[in-house]
């Protein structure tokens, strides 16, 4: 299966007018058997719900839950602007047993703040769980116990918004961006070290399957490429270029005061490849480039064909990607051997497939 979230792009009113339309949904890799997860989540008015990943076994999904208030979506769309407060918004992350329906709100447990996303299992310990939460204007990266309780705060030195929070495949090291630079900790937030690559533009480190590197996108905002870096700071080095992609995808096809979704590169399950989305001619199209720098181009497309978060399946045979033809954003999967891709959403127009996601095999 593979996760997914669809909602509408064209109502009018902007952003929120669209945003509150999103619901969280699976659907086979064939296309097959779709359907919306956790329907109670929106019950309330206002409310909406997003697809975020899985527990490692996949029998758990994890669904962000949004809320906002009309009058803050007014507000922002007026100044052009996010308006973050306890009155105007929620934003909460759940666990969703797809096998019995239940689904168990975490950061509302021992709440430390009205705004948390990002949550994800924490590497060789199943009864802990990572997580982002937004404190006087300020993400910081957290972590807890599986049923919600001892959240801790593990962000150290200088305040910073902290975004792109994940920790490395044996579970002793995190690694996060703060102010858009690089930092690299002990899982409990000690022995920081901050990655210098002379660039003012450092976002959404990840760590590699094996833990030997950090992948993560440097630059200038809206000019950023793919760069590399061993955990101890040493090795740094530009992996691949974009060709001018800003690295953006823009969502609605209403104007949005935000400008969209990054469009991050990401590892392959082996290691061996990292998958990203570069410009080629009048087309954003989907790339790999190994470990080596070998770059190989995975799609030729016709001109203002617009790919975007490729995600590659567990046994590293398929890719699960979004891309937007004649205005329609859909989600396909391609063959990774014979390069042959098939739909996998056929949504009508006005709407549009994001943020796809694997399900994992225990």
């Amino acid at each position: 299966m593979i996760g997914y979230t669809e909602y509408r792009t064209d109502l009018p009113g902007g952003r929120w007018a669209n945003e509150i339309t999103m619901r969280a949904g699976v659907v086979g890799a064939d296309g097959a058997g779709r359907r919306a997860l956790a329907g109670e989540l929106t019950r309330e008015p206002h409310t909406w719900t997003q697809f975020s990943g899985w527990s490692p076994d996949g029998r758990l999904a994890v669904i962000g839950q949004g809320w906002e208030s009309p009058e803050n979506g007014a507000w922002e769309e007026e100044h052009h602007n996010f308006r973050f407060t306890p009155e105007g918004w929620r934003y909460d992350m759940h666990l969703l047993d797809l096998d019995s329906g239940r689904a168990e709100n975490l950061t509302a447990i021992e709440r430390v703040s009205f705004y948390n996303t990002g949550l994800f299992f924490w590497p060789g310990d199943p009864q802990r769980l990572g997580f982002q939460a937004l404190i006087n204007g300020i993400s910081h990266p957290f972590s807890m116990d599986r049923d919600g309780r001892n959240k801790r705060d593990l962000s150290q030195g200088p305040e910073g918004f902290a975004y792109g929070f994940s920790a490395s495949p044996d579970g002793w090291r995190i690694a996060y961006h703060k102010a858009y630079q690089i930092h690299l900790a002990d899982a409990d937030g000690g022995n920081l070290l901050q990655v210098r690559t002379g660039n003012p533009f450092n976002f959404v480190p990840q760590w590699s399957p094996g833990g030997d590197w950090l992948l993560f996108l440097s630059g200038e905002h809206y000019d950023c490429h793919p760069h590399l870096v061993r955990p101890d700071g040493t090795g740094l080095r530009q992996l691949a270029g974009r060709n001018g992609y800003r690295g953006v995808v823009e969502f609605l096809d209403v104007p949005d005061f935000h400008g969209g979704s990054s469009d991050v590169p990401i590892w392959s399950p082996d290691g061996e490849w990292v998958y990203f989305t570069a410009r080629m001619g009048q087309s954003v199209e989907l790339m790999r480039v190994s470990v080596n720098g070998q770059v190989e181009r995975l799609t030729h497309s016709a001109p203002g064909t617009l790919h975007y978060h490729p995600q590659v399946s567990p046994d590293a045979c398929r890719l699960v990607y979004g891309s937007k033809r004649q205005g329609q954003r859909q989600l396909y999967v391609m063959d990774l051997e014979t390069r042959c891709e098939h739909p996998v959403t056929q949504l009508g127009q006005g709407w549009g497939a994001m943020w796809a996601h694997w399900q994992r095999q225990g």
